[in-house]
């Protein structure tokens, strides 16, 4: 079996996980990851990630060209724009996942840093996540205002949205946007209650001993 076939069952693989746990519906949410030898894969338009084909998802070249498979999904922006400012990113997983989705509409959260860490895994899986003002679906501003974050932040949160997130492999970008997920779900069921989230003291020593930036 090839590299590419291996990462096509993956990418349906992880697909279907998302869609049956409930973190994506309809034929919202996509994913997308970097070839071996150089390109992308990503999930079609209009696609459920429940039933993805891995012999049509979409294939870019190396240049970011789109060459073969049913047309890609029409936030491919979101994904390139997360590749180009990470060189290290192996895949990308964006979706309208419910928790984080009603968290990025909330009015008073704080934009620079949309989640506080309530976990340690919280802080090792996601860091700090800003929020990306609002843009309807297909601007293209949407586009250069992720990618004037993408540097600085492997995860973001899109207003009225939801996440998009960027990891070293699929697996890696899958388990930061459950992370994030799960965070959001307890920073909802937490509404109203005095909280304690970790100190800064605790999230420096916790990049200290993972070696997080």
């Amino acid at each position: 079996m090839s590299d590419e076939t291996r990462l096509r069952d993956e990418i349906c693989r992880v697909g279907r996980s998302l869609f049956d746990r409930g973190l994506t519906a309809g034929s919202s949410g996509n994913i997308s990851a970097r070839l071996p030898e150089g390109g992308w894969l990503m999930t079609p338009t209009n696609a459920c990630l429940g039933t993805l084909d891995p012999a049509r998802l979409s294939r870019f070249d190396a240049g970011g060209r789109f060459v073969s498979g049913d047309a890609p999904t029409k936030e491919s922006f979101l994904h390139f724009s997360m590749y180009d400012e990470r060189a290290t990113a192996g895949a990308v997983v964006h979706l309208h996942s419910p928790h984080s989705t009603a968290v990025s509409i909330l009015r008073d959260i704080d934009s620079a840093d949309v989640l506080p860490a309530l976990t340690a895994y919280h802080v090792m899986r996601v860091g700090k996540l800003p929020l990306v003002p609002y843009f309807a679906p297909g601007d293209p501003d949407l586009a250069h205002a992720v990618r004037a974050l993408a540097g600085q932040h492997h995860a973001v949160l899109l207003a009225n949205h939801g996440p998009v997130v960027a990891g070293t492999s699929l697996t890696d970008a899958q388990y930061a946007t459950e992370e994030l997920e799960q965070t959001a779900r307890l920073f909802l069921l937490l509404q109203g209650q005095a909280i304690r989230p970790l100190t800064p003291a605790q999230i420096a020593d916790l990049k200290a001993r993972f070696k997080l930036s």
